[in-house]
């Protein structure tokens, strides 16, 4: 079972490694891929769980999966490993992105709208929004809703700005029950 407060510790002292060592980049990327392992191959947390596994053969599976990684990346895969904390890599790859993200004040935003938006719409909701959360940089995630009718709903973390039609009626609606116009 993997525990997210231990996971938390091994991405802060990945994150502040990567950091000391000016590798945040090559490390998020490095780690980025094997949570996407971990993530598409259901049966390497098994086999590396297993009890008639042997350490050295679990330990040998990992370095010959992950050969191309940075070494801090493959040292933390290796601890996890012999921590019996396997479980915990894709929180340890979460956690780390949260981290260089806030570092590097970059946001995430997932946009609703009816029809797909193109680079400059992209582009431009992400520097108008990127101000208003106090962020540099907003990756935005598209996503179609033929609901909206029209305009956009975009939500960052736990904060919706709703600009579509079917927010504005909505709105209207409650504003003329409650006798307020």
């Amino acid at each position: 079972m993997s525990s997210p407060a231990a996971a938390n510790r091994y991405a802060v002292a990945l994150f502040e490694l990567s950091k000391e060592k000016n590798m945040l980049e090559d490390i998020r990327a490095d780690l980025q891929a094997v949570k996407q392992v971990f993530q598409d191959n259901e049966k390497l947390p098994a086999l590396l769980h297993h009890p008639k596994v042997s350490a050295d053969k679990k330990e040998q599976l990992l370095r010959e999966s992950f050969t191309g990684l940075s070494e801090p990346v493959q040292n933390t895969l290796l601890l996890l490993l012999e921590k019996n904390r396997i479980d915990s890599v894709v929180l340890v790859a979460e956690r780390f992105q949260e981290l260089a993200d806030e570092e590097q004040k970059v946001g995430h935003a997932v946009v609703h709208t009816v029809k797909p938006l193109s680079e400059a719409e992209q582009k431009l909701i992400s520097e108008n929004f990127a101000r208003k959360v106090g962020k540099e940089t907003l990756h935005i995630e598209n996503q179609l809703d033929p609901r909206l009718i029209g305009g956009i709903k975009v939500q960052i973390g736990d904060t919706i700005f709703d600009g579509s039609v079917k927010g504005q009626l909505n709105r209207l609606e409650r504003e003329l029950v409650s006798g307020k116009r």
